[in-house]
């Protein structure tokens, strides 16, 4: 998988590579149908397989597409992570409501079976893990959820929040490889539309790069169609968690609202 510079928080890399249609182009049709390979995408741009080679490669580096080997094929899938990052930075405290309300249209409208989250946090390996495991920790970038249970391969974890009735969630431990490696099933239960869904696949992996982190989330085994609410905080939650560890703040979002 080709990896995103962290350099200047990638905010440079971010708006170069949104400046030019064709890129822009290219991030659409991956909103439209997501993992796609080179071929699928070239056949979609008047240019030269090269050329569309050439944008991605622009778009890999900024973080807007991250890539995933299947078998002999590369597929690219669209990683909202830096925009939302950028959004953050800038926008929020200007336009939240307006802001949220296209995030939830988006989200509406996008169908896949997979989708892939990265993000580089300037920590180490193990302070990342504990963040990611510690209950109390959680709650400072998860909407104000906890994640309770046992930390061991096939242990069960539940997801509850001290304002809400009930579970919100669960799951099973398939593979605890600290500081490297966590795979869970995941059951959303904070309403009959998402526990419709049934069970769907987290995995969260960290590789160290000098001294940041690397962290890749991938949300797979999920219905075609799956509804949107089972995915679509993710970038709200690794946003909250770069900004909880490198600064120690809470980030407001329209997710940490739902329980406020």
């Amino acid at each position: 998988m080709t990896k995103w510079s962290p350099k200047v928080d990638g905010v440079d890399e971010v708006f170069k590579a949104l400046a030019d249609p064709t890129r822009r182009e290219l991030l659409d049709e991956l909103f439209r149908q997501d993992g796609q390979t080179l071929s699928a995408l070239e056949e979609r741009f008047e240019m030269t397989r090269f050329g569309v080679m050439k944008h991605l490669k622009l778009l890999e580096d900024a973080g807007l597409v991250v890539t995933r080997r299947r078998g002999r094929e590369k597929l690219h899938f669209l990683n909202p992570v830096p925009i939302r990052l950028v959004h953050d930075r800038w926008v929020s405290k200007y336009a939240e409501p307006w802001v949220a309300g296209l995030t939830e249209l988006k989200h509406e409208l996008e169908r896949t079976m997979e989708k892939v989250f990265e993000i580089y946090i300037r920590t180490t390996p193990e302070r990342l893990w504990e963040a990611i495991t510690d209950n109390e920790t959680r709650a400072k970038f998860h909407f104000g959820n906890t994640l309770e249970g046992d930390w061991t391969e096939g242990g069960r974890v539940e997801m509850r929040n001290p304002k809400a009735d009930g579970l919100l969630g669960e799951g099973v431990n398939l593979v605890v490889d600290p500081p490297h490696r966590l795979v869970q099933t995941m059951v959303a239960l904070w309403g009959d539309d998402v526990k419709a869904e049934g069970t769907s696949r987290v995995t969260w992996e960290i590789e160290p790069v000098g001294d940041s982190c690397h962290l890749t989330v991938t949300h797979d085994q999920l219905r075609e169609d799956a509804n949107p609410q089972i995915y679509g905080g993710w970038p709200m939650i690794l946003s909250g968690l770069k900004t909880w560890i490198e600064t120690g703040e809470v980030l407001t979002t329209p997710g940490s609202l739902m329980y406020g």
